[in-house]
């Protein structure tokens, strides 16, 4: 069985400038998800998709391959991450490489960690699932949820107003921070978020959105506690 790790890595980030190779605790942040990529002893192949020259380098430096820029179409503002995998696996596809798994890796996911990766192949490969999405339950119940409607509060879900929370169905959010495929099936859904997905459920404290200065700051916090975990417990 042959597999990808493919890191997306646009060099174009507009809320946080060089975003996806600025220093997180010590190294580009972009490292994290290469090193967890190698580590995890899974894939034929790592690679970074980018635009950039500079995320080029860094990427090369700590082992990923990058075979091939990405062409204009699939570096604009408005190119999803779908754009992005189905154009690396079709250039793969013309080098006579073809694969069985893909896993998609986001550059700002320094959570993602080797024995992560090799669990969320295992436990693709034994079910009948399309996708294995890690997840995180959302912090406080949906169904509980306000609007503002002609400046006043309204439940969004009165039915649930006197519902106990543990009475509540949990919901839960992607988790940001990769993606695994069948490949064959996802070249036919053409989205990761279709067909069968199987949830890989993540803990609340090895999981952070990084859109601003503060979710940055609350990531390496997360992170720090994450490490010093790992090393009381081995």
């Amino acid at each position: 069985m042959r597999a990808i790790a493919i890191i997306t890595a646009r060099g174009g980030s507009k809320r946080i400038p060089k975003k996806n190779i600025r220093d997180f605790c010590g190294k580009p942040i972009l490292a994290y998800s290469i090193e967890a990529a190698l580590q995890a002893g899974v894939f034929d192949t790592v690679m970074v998709s980018t635009d950039s020259e500079e995320i080029a380098q860094i990427a090369l430096q700590y082992g990923a391959e990058v075979p091939f820029y990405r062409s204009e179409k699939t570096s604009n503002d408005y190119a999803t991450t779908n754009d992005v995998l189905l154009e690396v696996l079709a250039e793969y596809e013309k080098r006579g490489q073809t694969f069985d798994l893909t896993c998609c890796i986001y550059p700002t996911a320094p959570f993602v960690t080797g024995k992560k990766l090799r669990m969320a192949v295992d436990q693709l490969c034994a079910s009948d699932a399309d996708t294995l999405l890690p997840v995180v339950p959302f912090s406080f119940p949906p169904q509980r949820g306000m609007v503002v409607t002609d400046g006043m509060l309204l439940f969004e879900y009165p039915q649930y107003l006197d519902t106990r929370s543990q009475d509540l169905v949990p919901h839960y959010h992607d988790a940001g921070q990769f993606s695994l495929m069948k490949t064959e099936r996802y070249l036919v859904n053409r989205r990761v978020l279709l067909g069968k997905i199987l949830p890989m459920v993540l803990d609340e404290m090895e999981v952070q959105d990084i859109d601003n200065e503060t979710d940055w700051e609350i990531a390496q916090m997360k992170y720090r506690l994450m490490m010093e975990k790992e090393k009381h417990e081995s």
